[in-house]
């Protein structure tokens, strides 16, 4: 068997996320999508992809990594231009190289980047609806930018983040470390005057753990939740969530580091 790293771009708002679990014929996954290619490229021998990330249903990805393990021989340059040629518009093979056959992309991995883009303008743009998240303020009031910085730098360092995920028995340890949690204006997206995203980044996340995060900070620009709120929430297990989880469509995975 052969194997090959690649890097994965897509827009996922048409898939039922990343993973091959729950695929229906109305809403594919983007590994079951790229599987069907690598079948023809490999004339329905057996192949397999694995991925680094199960991003949900309605997430974007530019740097999701894949390992591809395949019956034949073939360059990986080759491999890339043939998966491209044959992959919908909405997914790209960024990248393609040999790798080892213990080469794990979820296992190995170190750290994983996600920004989650949102807009505070008066009225959402329709151009951006499929991967930017219009936030509306509380009470006729604009939100609270710098609160909501402040409110980032609770996140940063280890912590339970039981109360800022979806709750699942099979998870040994909700405890994540965070390495960087900030709001940076989307300067290259001029389509908006105001734009921004959330950049987190950290050793690994819960199920939704991001999308909490973000609800969590937009509720503080809001007005509807305060530090001391949040400081409790990491410290002390609750049976209720702080905030709701926010729409799938404004996360992006950008980058896994290994």
């Amino acid at each position: 068997m052969h194997h090959h790293l690649i890097i994965v771009s897509y827009k996922g708002s048409r898939y039922f996320g990343w993973q091959d679990l729950g695929a229906t014929e109305q809403k594919p996954t983007i590994q079951s999508i790229i599987h069907q290619v690598l079948k023809k490229i490999c004339k329905y021998q057996h192949c397999s992809i694995s991925g680094a990330s199960r991003t949900d249903a309605g997430v974007h990805a530019q740097g999701q990594v894949a390992k591809l393990t395949l019956p034949i021989k073939i360059e990986s340059e080759k491999l890339l231009r043939g998966m491209n040629s044959q992959l919908p518009g909405d997914i790209r093979i960024q990248h393609c190289e040999p790798c080892a056959k213990e080469f794990n992309p979820n296992k190995d991995s170190k750290s994983k980047e996600y920004h989650y883009y949102f807009s505070t303008d008066k009225i959402d743009n329709p151009i951006l609806n499929d991967f930017v998240y219009h936030v509306t303020p509380g009470d006729n009031n604009p939100m609270d930018l710098e609160l909501m910085k402040s409110a980032c730098t609770l996140f940063i360092g280890e912590h339970d983040f039981y109360n800022f995920a979806t709750r699942d028995d099979k998870i040994k340890s909700t405890i994540r470390n965070i390495d960087l949690c900030e709001i940076i204006k989307a300067d290259t997206l001029d389509f908006s005057q105001d734009t921004y995203y959330l950049k987190i980044k950290g050793n690994g996340f819960l199920k939704h753990m991001i999308r909490y995060i973000a609800g969590t900070l937009f509720e503080v620009g809001r007005g509807n939740i305060n530090l001391s709120e949040i400081n409790e929430a990491l410290k002390n297990r609750q049976e209720h969530k702080p905030c709701p989880k926010t729409k799938a469509k404004g996360l992006h995975l950008i980058e896994i580091c290994y």
